[in-house]
């Protein structure tokens, strides 16, 4: 589990692409002070597991389903990437529930600036839109961030510039793509509320008889 709190804004050395694959190899120095082969870590909000550790960086594997999902194969080299180790058990909880199971893309419509703060407005599909509420959490690219505004197709979030400056968010222009994962709690809530599926009861019949061995 993460926060969507962004430690530090990693670079991308190497992509090695299979058919419907890839392995990336990251340079990053934070994320590593106590990083091992196993454990997890969010890149640009996705979580992927470290298969190989150096003094400059670590390895990950993305798996077709991935790719599919997020913007991650879109990366290169010199990229850069949000980054975030797993939440410690004792550590502050910053952001808000991140699972680093993305739920799909989205893309930048618009930038303004406002004052000290800079309005990021993104094009989403109506199925991520519907789990996305005005003043809720929601993160972009592994960044936990408020939604400001809901619209019919889009949404709109303010950052701060330390957030600018920090993350990934900084460097997008008008018409990137960047991955999405709503709040799981909405998600959760739908599911519990939805109408348990009816169960055919069968009265007793020649056929139960013979099934039942009369």
């Amino acid at each position: 589990m993460f926060t969507g709190i962004v430690e530090e804004l990693g670079t991308i050395r190497d992509v090695r692409r299979g058919a419907h694959s890839a392995v990336l190899s990251i340079a990053a120095r934070t994320v590593l002070e106590d990083l091992k082969i196993g454990d997890s870590v969010a890149v640009n909000g996705v979580c992927l597991t470290v298969t190989s550790l150096d003094d400059g960086g670590f390895t990950a594997d993305v798996m077709p389903e991935t790719l599919r999902r997020s913007s991650l194969g879109a990366l290169g080299p010199g990229g850069r990437v949000d980054l975030e180790r797993a939440m410690a058990a004792g550590g502050r909880f910053g952001g808000h529930i991140v699972s680093g199971h993305i739920d799909g893309t989205g893309r930048i419509a618009a930038v303004r600036p406002e004052d000290n703060a800079v309005w990021y407005t993104v094009e989403a599909a109506p199925e991520l839109l519907r789990y996305i509420v005005e003043k809720g959490s929601i993160t972009i690219d592994g960044i936990s961030l408020t939604v400001a505004s809901v619209e019919t197709d889009r949404f709109s979030v303010s950052l701060i510039p330390h957030t600018a400056r920090c993350t990934v968010l900084g460097y997008k222009r008008l018409g990137d793509t960047v991955n999405l994962e709503t709040d799981i709690i909405g998600k959760y809530v739908e599911k519990l509320l939805r109408p348990a599926p009816e169960t055919k009861q069968r009265g007793i019949t020649l056929e139960f008889l013979a099934e039942n061995g009369f």
